[in-house]
C-alpha cells in the first residue's frame, strides 16, 4: 500500500498535468468562421496593397485638374561683353518674368473627370478583392472543417471495427466463427488507417493554404469548432440575385466606371486639336545713363498657341485610340456581367443539389444505414448473420455519413460562391 507521501506525490503530479493541459488547450484558440473572415479583412497583405493602390489614384484627379506650374525667368538683355557695364548701353536691361501654360478651357477638367473614375474603379476592384478573400477563406474554412468530421467518423468507423474484431476473435476462440472473419475486420481497420493517413494529408494541405490567406505561418496549429449550426437556409430567386448583383457587385461598378473614364478620355482626345496657350509676361529694368539721365523700365506680354499640323496622325489618331478604349470597356462589362449572371445561377443550382442530398442523408440514408448496422450486429452475435454482410453495412454508414459531411460543406461552399458573385451577404429569403 502507498504512503502518504508517495500519494501526495502523485496528486501533485496529477495537479500538475491538469495544469499543463489546461494551458496548452486554452493556447490554441478555435478558430470560428467569423474570426477567419474578420483576420483576413484587417490582416490581408493582398487587400492592403490594393487598398493602397485605391488610395494613390485617389491622389491623382487633383493632379490632372491643375495648372501646369509657371515658369519665372531672370535675364540681362544687350549687355555690352567688353565692359559689362548696365549704363552703357541704351538697350541693356535686367529683367525678370513669368510665363503660365493655359490648355484650352475644358481640358483639364476632362482629364481630372477621367481620373477621377478610375480612381472609383480602382476602389470598386478593391472591394472586389475583399469578396473573394471571404470567399476563399470560408471556403477552406469549410473543407478544413469537412475534413476534421470525415476523421473524426474515421475515428469512430475504427473503433467499432475493432469491436468486430473483438467479437469476431471471441467467436473464432470458441469455435462459433471463422478465422477469415477475423482476418477481414483487420485488413478493413488497414483500409481505415490508409483514409485517416489521406485525409490528414489534404487536411495539412488546405490549413496551410487558410493560413496563408490570413496572414499567419503556414505550419500554425489551428483548430476549428467541432460543432456549428446545421440548418441551410433558403436562398432567393435567381432573378432577385441578379438584380441585387447588377446594383451591389463592385466588378460590374468598377466597369460602369472604366466606361465612364473612357468616355471622359475620348472627350478629351477630341479637344486636343484645340491649341492650348501660353501667356508670359516680362518686366526689364534699366540704369541711369552715364550723365545721370534716367531711362525707363520696359515692359513685355505676350501670348503663343501651338497649331496642330500633325493632327492627322497624332490628335485624330489619338481619338481612334480612346475610340476603341471606350468600344472595349463596354464589351468587358458585358461579358462580365454575363459570367455574373452564369455564376449566380451556378452557385444556386450547386447549393440547392447539396442541400437537398444532405436533408437526404440526414433524414433518410444515414437513419436506415445505423439501423441496418444495429440489426446485422445483433444478427451476427446470435450466428444469424454473415460477418461480412455486417462489415460491408457498417462500411457503407461509415461512407453516407462522410458523404453527408461533404454535402453539407458543399452547400456552404456554394453559399459562399453565390454571396461572392451577387456582391453581398443579404441572399437569403
Amino acid at each position: 500500500m502507498p504512503s502518504v507521501s508517495q500519494l501526495s506525490r502523485y496528486f501533485r503530479i496529477i495537479v500538475l498535468m491538469l495544469v499543463c493541459g489546461t494551458a496548452t488547450s486554452s493556447e490554441q484558440s478555435v478558430l470560428t468562421l467569423r474570426a477567419a473572415t474578420d483576420k483576413v479583412v484587417r490582416d490581408s497583405p493582398d487587400l492592403a496593397q490594393m487598398l493602397a493602390r485605391a488610395n494613390a489614384m485617389a491622389a491623382i484627379p487633383s493632379q490632372e485638374g491643375s495648372l501646369p506650374d509657371p515658369i519665372i525667368k531672370f535675364n540681362a538683355m544687350s549687355l555690352p561683353v567688353d565692359s559689362f557695364n548696365t549704363r552703357q548701353v541704351d538697350m541693356t536691361q535686367i529683367g525678370f518674368g513669368i510665363s503660365q501654360a493655359v490648355p484650352f478651357p475644358g481640358k483639364l477638367a476632362l482629364r481630372e473627370q477621367a481620373a477621377t473614375y478610375s480612381a472609383l474603379a480602382a476602389t470598386h476592384t478593391a472591394d472586389e478583392l475583399r469578396l473573394r478573400l471571404l470567399s476563399d477563406v470560408k471556403t477552406l474554412w469549410w473543407l478544413v472543417f469537412y475534413l476534421d468530421r470525415a476523421l473524426e467518423t474515421v475515428d469512430n468507423n475504427h473503433n467499432l471495427l475493432k469491436q468486430f474484431v473483438d467479437i469476431a476473435r471471441t467467436k473464432y476462440e470458441v469455435g462459433e466463427g471463422l478465422q477469415q472473419d477475423v482476418l477481414l475486420a483487420q485488413l478493413e481497420l488497414s483500409k481505415l488507417l490508409d483514409q485517416k493517413i489521406t485525409l490528414t494529408g489534404m487536411r495539412k494541405s488546405s490549413l496551410a493554404k487558410l493560413n496563408a490567406l490570413l496572414d499567419q505561418p503556414a505550419n500554425a496549429a489551428t483548430q476549428l469548432p467541432a460543432a456549428v449550426d446545421i440548418q441551410l437556409p433558403t436562398l432567393k430567386r435567381e432573378t432577385q440575385l441578379y438584380q441585387q448583383a447588377e446594383n451591389s457587385k463592385p466588378l460590374l461598378a468598377g466597369e460602369r466606371q472604366g466606361i465612364h473614364a473612357a468616355e471622359s478620355r475620348l472627350d478629351a482626345a477630341k479637344k486636343d486639336i484645340l491649341p492650348d496657350f501660353n501667356l508670359e509676361a516680362s518686366y526689364g529694368a534699366r540704369a541711369n545713363m552715364p550723365d545721370g539721365t534716367s531711362r525707363s523700365d520696359l515692359l513685355s506680354l505676350g501670348v503663343s498657341l501651338n497649331v496642330p499640323i500633325f493632327a492627322g496622325s497624332k490628335q485624330n489618331k489619338a481619338v481612334d485610340q480612346r475610340t476603341s478604349e471606350l468600344i472595349r470597356e463596354k464589351y468587358a462589362l458585358r461579358d462580365q456581367w454575363n459570367n455574373v449572371r452564369a455564376q449566380i445561377s451556378q452557385g444556386v443550382s450547386d447549393y440547392q443539389s447539396a442541400k437537398d442530398r444532405f436533408v437526404l442523408f440526414d433524414t433518410g440514408i444515414i437513419p436506415q444505414a445505423r439501423q441496418t448496422v444495429a440489426s446485422m450486429l445483433a444478427g451476427y452475435q446470435v450466428n444469424k448473420v454473415d460477418f461480412l454482410n455486417l462489415v460491408r453495412s457498417q462500411i457503407s454508414l461509415f461512407e453516407f455519413e462522410t458523404q453527408y459531411w461533404k454535402a453539407f460543406t458543399e452547400a456552404q461552399q456554394a453559399l459562399a460562391q453565390t454571396a461572392l458573385a451577387v456582391g453581398e451577404d443579404d441572399i437569403y429569403e
